[in-house]
């Protein structure tokens, strides 16, 4: 078996449509000023063009986009942010999970919910975690966007979408197949600055212990990285991605995406993974290093 995974995240699609006095109300207040003077600059959607051509001309299996795929949470970014992510490939071939700036007022979660819910369709029962068999993987979504107050960037599982990945580990587990796991916040304690974490990470972390994964995908960071979690029968890598938008910074923030081989013969299960993006000191899409998983 051979798979090829694309991974991309925090598009943080833009330009931000001019919003009305009515919904700068609250935390969007602050939002929409944080992108006029720092995220308009930061995030290039010329570049973000560039990165999706690039993915496409590796012709992955499979694309996932680990949320912010809009900044404030307007009806508007979220129509194109809609329109942008059917860019990448049908919904059977992108998968979505939503990020803390696509929950960033309570009234955006039921929209972006209902939009994006092509990408975000389950095998096994509705809602999060949901569950996509592809070609010998189970992808295993979930969701850890919930409003929070302005300064506020921290995720939430719950106890439901916790029990239920539990059960969804162990049961493709049996099938045999390779299970990726996907979120926005990074699973594990101490992944996020302060108040920009998952506040149940310690609980995440525990169900990996328990039931296993081989692959565990997040963005949020805005950075490349990888980490490791205890798991059932080893180490689970856990990687992170940069922003697939940013324009500056060190190589592991600017624009890129990662890919991931997926082999497996017999019990075996082996993963390589490399990022591709801004090549430095330049404006081409290119390698830019393996990943030690």
């Amino acid at each position: 078996m051979g798979f090829l995974l694309a991974h991309l995240s925090d598009a943080h699609i833009g330009p931000i449509p001019r919003p009305t006095l009515r919904e700068l109300a609250g935390k969007r207040l602050t939002g929409y000023a944080n992108w006029l003077h720092k995220r308009a600059q930061a995030h290039d959607m010329g570049l973000l063009g560039r990165i999706v051509e690039d993915i496409a001309a590796q012709k992955p299996d499979h694309v996932v986009m680990t949320g912010d795929i809009v900044n404030i949470g307007l009806d508007a970014e979220i129509e194109a942010a809609r329109r942008w992510l059917a860019s990448l490939g049908r919904p059977e071939d992108v998968s979505f999970t939503p990020g803390n700036h696509d929950a960033y007022v309570p009234a955006a979660v039921p929209r972006v919910a209902d939009t994006f819910a092509p990408w975000t369709t389950s095998e096994e029962g509705e809602g999060f975690p949901y569950l996509r068999r592809r070609g010998g993987v189970a992808l295993i979504g979930l969701d850890s966007a919930v409003p929070t107050a302005p300064f506020i960037a921290t995720g939430r599982l719950g106890a439901a979408q916790r029990e239920k990945l539990a059960a969804l580990l162990d049961k493709t587990r049996a099938e045999g197949l390779v299970r990726v796991v996907l979120l926005h916040h990074p699973p594990y304690r101490g992944g996020a600055r302060p108040l920009r974490g998952l506040d149940d990470a310690a609980e995440l972390e525990a169900i990996i212990a328990r039931h296993g994964a081989e692959l565990v995908l997040h963005g949020h960071n805005h950075k490349i990285s990888v980490h490791r979690l205890p798991g059932l029968h080893g180490p689970a890598p856990v990687v992170g991605a940069a922003s697939a938008s940013a324009r500056s910074g060190t190589q592991t923030h600017r624009a890129a995406y990662n890919l991931y081989s997926i082999e497996r013969s017999g019990e075996a299960v082996t993963i390589s993974a490399r990022a591709r993006g801004l090549v430095e000191g330049g404006e081409s899409i290119g390698d830019i290093g393996t990943l030690a998983l």
